[in-house]
This record gives C-alpha cells, structure tokens and sequence, in this order.
C-alpha cells in the first residue's frame, strides 16, 4: 500500500490539496525585530502552488529600516576585523623576519 499525501483544505487558497507546512526559510535575525514569519502564533497549511508563492515572497520582502542599519553595521565591523586580523598577521611576519635576522647577525659574529 503506498504513502498518499494528506490531502486537506489549504490555509491560502482553502482548495482541497495535498499541504506542506510553511516554515519559513530567512536569514537568522542579527537585532531583535520580529518579522511577520516570526510572528506568527502558527505556520500555516499549504498546497505546492500557494507555498510557491509565500516562499517567493519571503525571498522578496525587502528589509526594514532597522534591518538595513543593522546588516550595514554588521559589514563594517566585519571588515574592520579582517583589516585588524590582517595587520596582525603583517607585525607578526615582521616580528618574525626581524628575529631571524638577528639570530643571523649574531650567529655570523661568533
């Protein structure tokens, strides 16, 4: 006997489809503003063509304002931090060079 897909009322279009529950697929919120897919008390039921179109746009919502300052601040520090780890990594080198060429100096006076 083979698995059938439950077949129900769907939440959007309330035809009498096989459903998928909707989870939302975004990004992890880096500040703590909810969204309407966070928001909501229950994920809804969706047959394939309704969840196609939730899913599209969810991709498409653009941002809020606070999101957009948050993302950008994020991209700073980010980068300000591979500049840092960068410089590092340079005195580190130079460091490096300098002791090996003092070892030499001193090894070639003896």
């Amino acid at each position: 006997m083979a698995d059938q897909p439950v077949e129900a009322r769907c939440d959007h279009c309330e035809q009498l489809r096989p459903l998928f529950l909707y989870e939302p697929d975004h990004n992890v919120h880096l500040i703590p503003v909810p969204c309407e897919w966070c928001e909501r008390d229950k994920q809804p039921l969706l047959c394939v063509r309704c969840y196609s179109a939730e899913r599209e746009r969810e991709e498409n919502a653009p941002m809020s304002a606070d999101e957009e300052a948050a993302t950008a601040f994020f991209i700073r520090v980010s980068r300000n931090n591979a500049r840092i780890i960068a410089q590092q990594e340079a005195d580190k080198a130079a460091c490096e060079a300098i002791a090996r060429a003092t070892e030499q100096a001193e090894g070639s006076t003896s």
